[in-house]
């Protein structure tokens, strides 16, 4: 581990001599590739530099402690001291092994989300709707941009489907955990004999994608183009602005009509397309690869049942890592880092037993 940490600390110094460089910097190119490598080095640097410090600090108490004529006094507070480094050093040691773990290559990435009700008719709907608006508050909260991408509502204040884009650093190192079957457990406002039920909604997360990650080929898409539908002001309903896409080889369809143009409509429509079909890509190799998958916290698979929102009781439970929260609330309002920070913390200790 240590060779692999002196590598970095010598690649990041040089680095830095490079950056200051006039000839350099006049090459913005290799300038702003050169900075974004220092970028994510750095964590790993400064986390590395301290454990140095805190290490050597240690072997120097250690010294001190091991001469005879240390009074009692300045033996005891070399022993307090001794004790806090040995804890700083071990806690640093843990945090190089998470920052030196592979990395997924879409983590900087946006998120594309996906939510679709499942079974339960107009109450998987609207929780549909519920989960929507969490993950929006959530982008919110972290000071993310969300762009709804499409919608198709119940008109009661349900979602059947709803496409929105995520922008932000990172949200897709968050976010990858939420795909899967959402189940909800409540009594329907319709229900007059107060009786609690089950339905369901599918999350699935997907990273957003430049062209040349996805070979795609205009050829094989179908586009069609129609009128849109719901409100939307002047022109929509009047013109044909909504794009409906369909990708022939492997029968995907994406629809947006959330925009008046019919030309941004397209271009909205194609990016989805595109992480569809990278997710697709993915998912044939982790499927090749079963044992990397394991080490994954959940398959990611849409049918997995990954966590239950139980009103009458106020929870939540995330069935991964048996983690039950009684603030169903403020969940629900977007404050949903406890579970993503455990869901996180269980990926890097199984990441680790692998590493």
């Amino acid at each position: 581990m240590f060779d692999k940490l002196d590598f970095i600390l010598e690649k990041y110094e040089e680095l830095s001599l490079k950056v200051s460089d006039p000839d350099v910097i006049a090459d913005q190119a290799t300038w702003q590739k050169h900075i974004k490598e220092m970028g994510e080095m750095e964590p790993i640097v400064n986390k590395y530099r301290e454990y140095k410090k805190a290490s050597d600090a240690l072997a120097d108490t250690k010294e001190l402690l091991s001469e005879s004529g240390l009074d009692d006094d300045m033996r005891e507070l070399a022993k307090m001291e001794l004790a806090e480094l040995e804890e700083k050093v071990e806690t640093y040691s843990k945090e190089l092994n998470v920052l030196l773990l592979p990395k997924d290559p879409n983590d900087e990435k946006n998120v594309i989300l996906e939510v679709r009700a499942g079974t339960g008719g107009d109450e998987a709907a609207l929780f549909g709707a519920d989960l929507l608006r969490m993950y929006m508050r959530y982008a919110e909260r972290r000071g993310w941009k969300t762009e709804l991408m499409d919608i198709n509502d119940t008109g009661i204040g349900g979602v059947k489907e709803a496409v929105v884009l995520i922008k932000g650093r990172g949200a897709y190192s968050r976010l990858k955990y939420e795909s899967g079957v959402h189940r909800v457990q409540r009594v329907p406002e319709t229900e007059s004999s107060g009786r609690i039920h089950t339905s369901a909604a599918t999350v699935a997360v997907l990273p957003e994608v430049d062209d040349v990650e996805v070979d795609l080929n205009p050829n094989d898409v179908r586009v069609d183009v129609y009128r849109s539908s719901g409100n939307g002001g002047q022109c929509v309903n009047t013109t044909d602005s909504a794009v409906r896409l369909t990708h022939i080889p492997t029968g995907l369809v994406v629809t947006c009509q959330d925009e008046k143009s019919q030309i941004k409509n397209k271009d909205k429509a194609f990016k989805v397309l595109r992480s569809r079909l990278y997710d697709m890509q993915l998912a044939a190799q982790h499927a090749e690869q079963a044992d990397a998958r394991k080490s994954q916290v959940g398959s990611g698979d849409r049918s997995e049942r990954i966590r239950t929102y139980n009103f009458p009781q106020g929870r939540v439970s995330d069935h991964r890592i048996g983690m039950t929260i009684y603030k169903l609330d403020g969940f629900l309002d977007g404050d949903i880092d406890e579970i993503l920070d455990g869901l996180i913390m269980a990926d890097q200790a199984e990441k680790m037993k692998n590493f």
